[in-house]
């Protein structure tokens, strides 16, 4: 009679690793990768082929400039590389999630700051395709949920703006509540979207302790915080999004089945802010496989919340699931008709790479070396091979588990065509559970990586101008 399986947690973080070859081969393949996306891309819109975006992989225009955030974003990259680093291995809990909030805030304006006050804030969310175009004629909130979806087809009289009409109303609702308590207009809409994505530098550091990984929560802050792909959190609704899925999920992780119930609503609520956020499903459930007790009450509990959201957007005449077919027929009314694919498909992993930082390659291979080391060191079974081999899962830890979900659901993504181009803002959602995977790499070299993601969000943000 066999005896039960030894299961061991991976640790938490790869203090070793393996030799740093591969991080120089990983980074090899990074620089290929954004090399080939921008000669083909500069080809590409020679030639008039329909990428419509200028500084492709990227949606940008080129336009190398310095600002006044210049100094700002400079003085906050080396305050945060010197004694930064250095308190985030040992300061209290508390006071280090406050610290880590305030530095991404400070990042992210700072680098609002280098196009300036007007053009790199308050003038970003209030161009024609935007949401706040659409709020002065929101003078009933219930009628606008109503007749929501018969306004999202373009060609139409009354069609919704790109940006409204191609997320659920969830997304144009955040905004209109924002005008409703006296914070209407575009400063007061970009600063609401730097604060509340600068939360996920809180969010997923809770989610990790929560799920056992204290020293991996501590290694991520840091590269949370110096985020390349805060040059598009400031200022960007999806900034909002970003910030509300990860609270979602580092709610899940919490004890208690109110918790559980408040991410639900929150992650119910997210999938009224952008049709994709289905795919974060895929999250909660890698997140919730984690917790080391009450899995199942958590499951219901936050089933239980999205279930009330959605019912609440039924009730007030929007259904996700037509507002979704709709969505897919406005896509290819748009530019999506013109965009290749055969170039979006993979230059889309360029752009990623530049919201995520180069970090994220070796990162990501360090994440597939630690995982299969622990899978080979869990001794095997042969009766009830599948309920082995799910603890085998989920005994890889969240360092490995929620990067690994993190990836399964751009790839998805990706591949479905949906998502061409304007990823690096659009994925930052995910993008900042990718980056738990930088949790593997050795301390010793995580000064120079987090240097490296700096420079990236300078030079992206010196040498283009981006558009949200």
């Amino acid at each position: 009679m066999r005896s039960a399986p030894t299961l061991r947690r991976a640790p938490a973080v790869d203090r070793t690793g393996p030799p740093r070859r591969g991080d120089l081969v990983a980074v090899a393949v990074e620089v290929a990768l954004l090399a080939a996306a921008v000669v083909i891309g500069l080809v590409l819109n020679r030639r008039g082929v329909g990428l419509h975006a200028d500084a492709a992989p990227l949606y940008a225009t080129w336009r190398p400039h310095v600002g006044w955030g210049t100094p700002l974003a400079v003085a906050v990259a080396l305050v945060v590389l010197g004694p930064g680093l250095r308190w985030s291995r040992t300061a209290r809990w508390g006071p280090l999630l406050a610290a880590g909030w305030l530095a991404a805030v400070a990042w992210t304006l700072a680098l609002a700051l280098v196009d300036g006050w007007s053009a790199g804030l308050t003038r970003r969310l209030t161009p024609q395709a935007e949401y706040l175009h659409e709020v002065p004629g929101v003078t009933d909130i219930p009628a606008m949920l109503a007749g929501f979806t018969g306004r999202i087809l373009d060609f139409q009289p009354d069609s919704w703006s790109t940006h409204t009409a191609g997320h659920p109303p969830g997304a144009l609702l955040v905004f209109v509540w924002l005008d409703r308590v006296g914070l209407g207009g575009g400063t007061a809409a970009a600063l609401c979207c730097v604060l509340v994505g600068a939360t996920a530098v809180v969010s997923v550091p809770v989610t990790l302790r929560a799920l056992g990984a204290a020293d991996a929560a501590r290694a991520v802050l840091p590269f949370l915080v110096l985020l390349p792909g805060a040059v598009w959190l400031g200022a960007s609704a999806d900034a909002v999004f970003t910030g509300v899925v990860a609270a979602g999920l580092a709610l899940l992780a919490v004890r208690g089945p109110l918790a559980a119930l408040a991410g639900g609503l929150l992650l119910g609520f997210a999938l009224h802010l952008s049709y994709g956020f289905v795919l974060v499903g895929v999250l909660a459930v890698a997140v919730l496989a984690l917790r080391p007790d009450r899995r199942r009450a958590a499951l219901l509990a936050a089933t239980a919340g999205v279930a009330a959201v959605t019912a609440l957007f039924v009730l007030a005449g929007f259904h996700w699931w037509e507002g979704y077919d709709r969505v897919v027929e406005r896509y290819y009314q748009g530019w999506a008709a013109d965009r290749p694919y055969a170039y979006w498909v993979w230059a889309n992993l360029a752009a990623l790479l530049l919201s995520a930082g180069p970090v994220l390659g070796p990162s990501l291979r360090r994440t597939v070396v630690a995982a299969r080391a622990t899978w080979r060191a869990v001794e095997a079974s042969s009766s009830a091979v599948w309920v082995v081999r799910a603890r085998r899962v989920v005994g890889l830890g969240p360092a490995v588990l929620l990067p690994a979900a993190a990836a399964l659901v751009v790839t998805v993504a990706d591949v479905s065509g949906m998502s061409k181009a304007e990823v690096e803002r659009i994925w930052l959602p995910f993008v900042v559970w990718l980056l738990v995977a930088v949790a593997h790499l050795p301390p010793s070299t995580r000064r120079r990586w987090l240097t490296v993601q700096a420079l990236t969000a300078l030079l992206v943000n010196h040498l283009l101008r981006t558009v949200s």
